[in-house]
């Protein structure tokens, strides 16, 4: 047997096989690796011709198998410390990880209890204990009944819960120093390779920082996001209260009974409902002040949809407001300036034409008819339409990507304006260890909404993620501390309707390209989700923006 292997433009012949770890030379700052266009672990055999492709933690694959070793190492010390409490993971300020910790009541509820300063120290020595000894994180792959009885032995009952919706026969676990658990992915070879993280206590739990691959595989300096910290804690606090933070409690919830859907559909549509009216009531409460309603959020939050709403329960209280959208303002596609790789770029905010927006906005204030523009990206050519005009007591409703950037608005002054941030500020887990990513999912809805509408595949909506994620973190996240509102888009049974819609379209990708380490991650995410009938989906719910059937949009 002889291959050869390509590293770093240098060509090796080789008569045996041999491990990806043995190519290292023991450099610990290389995580994985791609071969032949494959992501794989270091532990992998290489024994075919083969070019390789080290990574590190400045790459984003190899960041997310870091990221997932924090979490084990932490899921393993607190079994060790504390395996009488249950420690719930999510992602949250600071791009960070949130831990509450929890305790099971004698009547099977469970209630949450407050961290101590102490309690966070002990953590994270054990942690840093279980990295100095570089345990070997071995790869096992066990029957589902021999699972089971791993699952009781650690006290993984989250686990359990959705063991039966797992299509497989088999588990895969990670077994360190004696200690099982599995993450849903790859991970590095030992736990000696997780050496960078900091832990914060931050009450009632802490956080996890760990470095990352858009700051140059450094820990990003902490910021405190008070708003964006208080509308993740409401949605996780709903999530649990109604229980429905988890893919066990969302199928279990389901059953097979369409009566039990209704109610799941509705339970989410109604909370909906109620911050809507809540938003209502604080613009009516303040609507003297108020001359724009600025409406912003990442790619694939349900803008759209929920301006259609907000209009809708504004003129439910006597409030006529007209809409605009910023994305009728853009420039033909010469004036777009273009970054720093020579491709347009749209998410910049002088891809606007601000100034034309600005006179727009300042004309109708002043109680002038304009006619407002609406821009084709297909045609790439602006129009203008028929003049209208409002009430000089109704406010105007504005949504982009930019809404909330003073730039944008900057002939309004800052007490006039009432500023909204929309997202999924999902609070959903695999199990307690293995969070969702808010990105993730609007990923998903983004490729749902892309084959519906523009009949794109999968792998075209991911090809564009980098290109996206860069104007998002540029130009909207800073944003949200701005807001007087944040509105979290979410909707706890959604991913049962994605999970239909996408999963088709995942399998299409090839998993040995470009995309298909994205795409088997995102299928390893919601494969679990049992489906649910839409025909029982509002058609004033955001969902529908993504999906097809709105009744804003598929009526018009």
């Amino acid at each position: 047997m002889e291959f050869t292997i390509n590293l770093n433009g240098e060509t090796k012949v080789f008569n045996k096989k041999i491990k990806l770890l043995e190519l290292t030379n023991g450099n610990k700052d290389i995580l994985c690796a791609i071969v032949n266009g494959k992501l794989r672990e270091l532990d992998y055999d290489v024994y075919y011709d083969s070019t390789i492709e080290f990574l590190t933690i400045k790459d984003h694959d190899a960041n997310e198998i870091y990221e997932r070793g924090i979490r084990f190492i932490f899921a393993m010390a607190t079994h060790l410390l504390y395996p009488q409490y249950r420690f719930n993971m999510s992602y949250s300020i600071s791009r960070s990880i949130s831990v509450v910790a929890y305790v099971k009541n004698e009547d099977n509820t469970m209630k949450r209890i407050f961290l101590t300063k102490n309690m966070v120290k002990e953590i994270e020595d054990k942690m840093r204990e279980i990295v100095d000894n570089d345990y070997p994180l071995i790869r096992l792959i066990k029957p589902n009944d021999e699972a089971r009885k791993i699952y009781q032995q650690f006290s993984l009952d989250d686990k359990l819960e959705i063991l039966q919706y797992r299509p497989e026969k088999t588990v895969h676990f990670y077994d360190c120093n004696g200690y099982l658990n599995y993450m849903y992915g790859k991970m590095v070879p030992s736990s000696g390779y997780l050496k960078d993280f900091k832990l914060l206590y931050y009450t009632p739990g802490l956080l996890i920082q760990y470095p990352r691959s858009e700051s140059n595989g450094l820990i990003p300096q902490f910021k405190d996001e008070p708003t964006f910290a208080n509308a993740l804690n409401r949605a996780q606090v709903w999530s649990y209260r109604v229980n429905l933070s988890t893919v066990g409690q969302i199928n279990s919830f389901i059953k097979d009974d369409e009566l039990s859907q209704v109610a799941l559909i509705n339970i989410c549509e109604d909370r909906h409902n109620r911050m809507l009216c809540e938003l209502g009531q604080k613009i009516q409460d303040n609507i003297d002040t108020i001359r724009l309603i600025c409406i912003a959020g990442p790619s694939s939050s349900g803008k759209t949809t929920f301006a259609d709403r907000l209009t809708i329960e504004l003129k439910s209280r006597g409030i006529n407001p007209i809409r605009i959208s910023m994305d009728d303002y853009y420039k033909k596609r010469e004036f777009v300036p273009k970054d720093e790789d020579g491709n347009y770029d749209f998410e910049s905010i002088d891809a606007l034409n601000i100034d034309l927006f600005n006179d727009n906005i300042v004309s109708l204030l002043n109680g002038e008819s304009v006619s407002l523009p609406t821009f084709s990206f297909k045609s790439n050519e602006t129009k203008f339409n028929d003049p209208v005009s409002i009430n000089s007591k109704d406010p105007i409703i504005i949504e982009g990507i930019h809404a909330l950037n003073e730039l944008a608005t900057e002939s309004i002054p800052k007490f006039s304006k009432f500023k909204i941030y929309i997202a999924p500020q999902v609070q959903m887990n695999l199990d307690d260890e293995n969070p969702m990513t808010l990105t993730d999912v609007r990923l998903l809805r983004r490729i749902v909404r892309d084959n519906q509408y523009r009949g794109s595949s999968a792998e075209e909506t991911i090809a564009m993620r980098p290109s996206v994620r860069k104007g998002e973190f540029k130009w909207i996240y800073h944003t949200q501390e701005e807001a007087d509102y944040v509105f979290d888009s979410f909707l706890n049974y959604e991913l049962c309707v994605l999970a239909h819609h996408a999963l088709p379209l995942l399998r299409e990708i090839d998993k040995d390209g470009q995309y298909g380490i994205i795409a088997q991650r995102l299928i390893s995410l919601i494969k679990y989700f049992k489906p649910i009938d839409e025909k029982w989906i509002p058609c004033s719910s955001i969902l529908k923006e993504f999906i097809g059937g709105s009744c804003y949009r598929d009526a018009k």
